[in-house]
């Protein structure tokens, strides 16, 4: 069975669903999720993205990001996407939401209404090596400078997320 996104018009209302790869080769508007741990010292808990992903492989990002599924809530799929990526569990809090358009250089645009939720934890992840490569805690300012200093090294929504939201 072929992975659906939930197409969405600008305000978030569904529209109906779609094949993944094709939302993303024609660059519809679908809801996705971003999720943003932070440790108690005010760390945020980063993936580097499996370099075989279908874009942004090898690349920086928070903690996780994945697109509901039709008829499954945004926070439902946030949390289980959270265990599959990172191993951990825990309840996440919604903090806001923003919509993006990057286009990458494999011709796949990623048009998204972007769910945003944050949680807390100390434990260290269990990362799933299919998804995510590896994994580091950094504060904001050291993420902010790395961003500055080498861009190429994030996904284009994360670098967006930081500098909307954080």
């Amino acid at each position: 069975m072929t992975e659906q996104v939930i197409l969405v018009d600008e305000f978030d209302k569904p529209l109906g669903s779609m094949e993944k790869m094709e939302a993303h080769r024609k660059g519809v508007l679908h809801r996705a999720f971003s999720v943003f741990i932070f440790n108690s010292k005010g760390q945020m808990l980063l993936q580097q993205r499996a370099f075989d992903k279908y874009h942004s492989g090898g690349l920086w990002t928070n903690t996780c990001c994945s697109h509901p599924r039709p008829g499954e809530q945004t926070r439902t799929a946030a949390e289980r996407r959270l265990k599959e990526e990172m191993g951990m569990e825990l309840a996440l809090d919604f903090k806001t939401n923003f919509t993006y358009k990057a286009v990458f250089s494999n011709s796949l645009t990623e048009h998204e209404f972007d769910h945003v939720f944050t949680g807390t934890s100390d434990s260290e992840p269990l990362i799933n090596k299919d998804e995510v490569e590896s994994y580091q805690w950094l504060s904001l300012d050291d993420i902010k400078k790395h961003i500055a200093s080498d861009p190429g090294k994030f996904t284009e929504w994360f670098k967006i997320a930081i500098e909307k939201l954080f």
